[in-house]
């Protein structure tokens, strides 16, 4: 009878087509929680006294993350975690997505924080996509710029040290694809598993999923009994991000390994570029002060977009 390949107990539960090896449901578990590990230490992500936001959509990938790193974390008395959600303002979507993440948060003891794209900027995202109709940008542009912006004003508030994303290896390889479709390869320099900004008055980013498969973050959490939102934002749709995925899976159901390979051609052009490329001078966006290549930062020139239309 075969057994599982790491404790050589129990029927094997899982394949990974990838490489082959047969796992059982613990084993199964242990493989994702360590790899993260090993992501983490090899990207010298944290310090021995961090204090880390995790920032939690209410999706499956932040939510595994979530209990992921509050795992890790009991190990590391001095390290302490914190959780951030976004509300865009997104009607029938966001608010129960927040409800999971907030009991997530409770169930493990993680201090949580909703910040909202009302507040702090005046429109949700719902009036925003009314708004700009015939604009020509998708939800999602507008959405992940203000993302950005909300999260760096929520660390900064909490005062914490690194922000962790979870954004898993199909996230990665698919921007990795889109940066190219949208011929703005340098932009792959940006991408890593780490992203310091320290220099920029931006909190460090890290990402301990980034060598994790979608597929195997999903079951992860339904193994681990973990809530989170099923359903798809309404306006993802409209991504061309889409489309990227649907040819990356293909290629990976037909040739097992492809993401992996992707993604370490990824890093070494990465790496590359870091060595040879010349880093864009920063400077303070005129309205806002926060650092931009141009005159006025995207969150400024999105806004004043909208107060004109």
């Amino acid at each position: 009878m075969v057994k599982c390949i790491s404790c050589k107990r129990r029927q094997p539960f899982y394949v990974r087509p990838y490489s082959g090896e047969k796992l059982c449901r613990r084993c199964f578990l242990g493989s994702v929680e360590d790899k993260v590990r090993v992501t983490i230490a090899k990207h010298k992500m944290f310090e021995i006294d961090d204090k880390i936001a995790i920032a939690v959509s209410g999706g499956k990938d932040s939510v595994s993350l979530l209990h992921i790193l509050a795992r890790i974390e009991r190990d590391f008395s001095e390290v302490s975690l914190c959780a951030i959600t976004v509300d865009e303002g997104i009607k029938g979507y966001r608010d129960e997505a927040i409800k999971i993440a907030a009991e997530n948060c409770a169930k493990l003891g993680v201090e949580h924080t909703t910040v909202s794209f009302k507040n702090l900027f005046g429109y949700t995202l719902d009036a925003i996509v009314e708004k700009t109709k015939a604009g020509g940008l998708t939800p999602c542009a507008y959405c992940g710029v203000l993302r950005r912006r909300a999260l760096n004003i929520a660390n900064r508030e909490a005062g914490v040290s690194k922000i962790a994303t979870a954004h898993n290896l199909d996230d990665e390889v698919q921007t990795f694809i889109l940066n190219v479709i949208h011929g703005d390869p340098l932009r792959i320099a940006r991408s890593g598993p780490t992203f310091n900004t320290e220099e920029l008055g931006l909190t460090p980013r890290v990402k301990p999923l980034c060598e994790v498969l979608e597929k195997e973050v999903v079951l992860y959490a339904y193994l681990r009994g973990v809530s989170f939102q099923e359903i798809p934002c309404p306006y993802a749709g409209t991504a061309l991000r889409n489309d990227a995925r649907n040819i990356l899976n293909r290629l990976e159901e037909k040739h097992p390994g492809t993401k992996y390979t992707v993604y370490s051609s990824m890093q070494k052009i990465r790496q590359a570029l870091e060595a040879t490329a010349e880093k864009t001078p920063l400077k303070p966006c005129k309205d806002c002060g926060e650092p931009t290549t141009k005159e006025t930062c995207q969150t400024c020139q999105i806004l004043q977009k909208l107060r004109n239309t």
